[in-house]
């Protein structure tokens, strides 16, 4: 099963930050048994949805600096901190920080709040490739895939990248 965790991107900037939304209403699949008479969002579900967002900067950052998409892989936590419930039917604001980008890697500094209350944060790693094993019409249609995720999330999705895309 694949877990959508980012409802909407409201800022992005190349290299730097992201801010995105996650709606968790009560008919998320995983309220049925975490927990019963008490739903909230399972902490490594509201990690994952920190992870996705992060993996959208760290892609639009690469693909623009470097000209591949590369695929994410969100490979550990640190520091994680969960400091209040997220229960069904609030409205998570997920904020991303850059902190750290190299070839083969990068690091964010993530953050979920609930009116502006901080709800969880941690660093988060990931690792990366540009997909050399696909041949050039895969890799085509998987960054054309990666692209439309990006532009249905984000309202603000640059132009210039909509064309390259034809």
């Amino acid at each position: 099963m694949r877990w959508q965790l980012v409802d909407r991107i409201d800022e992005l900037v190349e290299g730097k930050s992201a801010v995105g939304v996650k709606c968790f209403t009560l008919s998320e699949p995983f309220f049925a048994d975490h927990f019963p008479g008490f739903p909230v969002v399972p902490g490594v579900l509201l990690l994952e949805s920190m992870a996705q967002l992060a993996g959208k900067l760290i892609g639009f950052t690469v693909k623009r600096q470097r000209g591949d998409w590369p695929f994410p892989i969100f490979t550990m936590a640190n520091h994680v901190k969960f400091r209040r419930f997220v229960r069904p039917g609030t409205i998570v604001q997920l904020h991303v920080e850059l902190t750290n980008l190299s070839p083969e890697s990068a690091a964010v500094k993530v953050q979920a709040k609930v009116d502006g209350k901080l709800h969880a944060q941690a660093e988060e790693f990931f690792v990366f490739n540009a997909v050399p094993l696909l041949d050039d019409a895969e890799r085509r249609r998987v960054e054309n895939l990666e692209r439309q995720a990006l532009r249905l999330l984000w309202a603000d999705y640059p132009r210039d990248m909509l064309q390259e895309a034809q």
